[in-house]
């Protein structure tokens, strides 16, 4: 893990790295409180399609979990996202996004869009699996199973599978997506995930229809499991739900 930048403001200290993952240069950000030593619980942020791990909702996050509970964060581009691709294309997948919402809301879209990265979803859970060992290698986050992850919408679509395979994750934070055909392997993924977990969703989600949403929380193995359901469309998760999560991390994962 190599750092690149550090910035220090309202007691919260945000580092840049690049880390090497299966010949692919990752970049991420890691957060945690200013003069921060020792280990403390580990939040991952999965960002949504067209997003970055510096979009404004992952750093919000990112900040309340240092000010409020002491605790890391860290988040990374995603395959085909944020500065692993050029501006253009970055502009022509946020196009695409505000067109499949466009077209959604006229019942034209399908259920979600495919991504342009031939394996996406298994690189990048190779990817969350070398930067958590990365992390852990470090004093402020410390080896130790108190990681929680959250991710919706992409977020949901790549972090259940990487979930599923780490045994290290001991609660997760899920929504905005579906069970739905073509992603079998998702729903046997989601079977495989016992720990606490949070199912948020839209309730007007022009993206994910009620049905598919309810049946990828049906099909998580966890038995204790909470959905949260909001009136509006994809995109307007309440701001009240960050309440629920600070206070879902602080039940499972502890003080810092």
């Amino acid at each position: 893990m190599q750092f690149l930048a550090e910035n220090t403001a309202d007691g919260v200290t945000r580092r840049e790295f690049r880390l090497e993952v299966g010949g692919d240069s990752v970049p991420g950000c890691l957060w945690h409180p200013q003069g921060a030593v020792g280990p403390r619980p580990l939040i991952l942020l999965g960002h949504g399609g067209s997003q970055h791990k510096k979009a404004a909702n992952i750093t919000a996050a990112a900040i309340s979990h240092a000010q409020e509970l002491g605790y890391a964060t860290l988040a990374i581009d995603a395959p085909g996202h944020g500065d692993r691709v050029s501006r253009e294309q970055a502009k022509a997948d946020q196009d695409a996004a505000r067109e499949a919402g466009r077209r959604a809301q006229q019942g034209q879209a399908p259920p979600a869009r495919p991504s342009r990265i031939p394996g996406a979803a298994a690189k990048a859970v190779a990817e969350w699996r070398a930067v958590l060992d990365a992390a852990q290698q470090l004093d402020v986050v410390g080896r130790h199973d108190r990681v929680g992850y959250w991710g919706v919408s992409m977020g949901t679509r790549f972090g259940v599978p990487f979930v599923a395979q780490e045994p290290r994750i001991a609660c997760a934070i899920f929504g905005l997506f579906g069970v739905f055909p073509g992603l079998e392997d998702h729903r046997l993924a989601a079977e495989q995930i016992k720990i606490p977990l949070m199912f948020v969703f839209q309730w007007e989600d022009e993206l994910m229809s009620r049905d598919q949403g309810l049946a990828l929380f049906n099909a998580f193995g966890s038995t204790d499991k909470t959905m949260h359901i909001n009136p509006g469309g994809h995109v307007g998760v309440p701001a009240h739900e960050r309440d629920s999560w600070l206070a879902f991390w602080k039940r499972h994962l502890g003080e810092a």
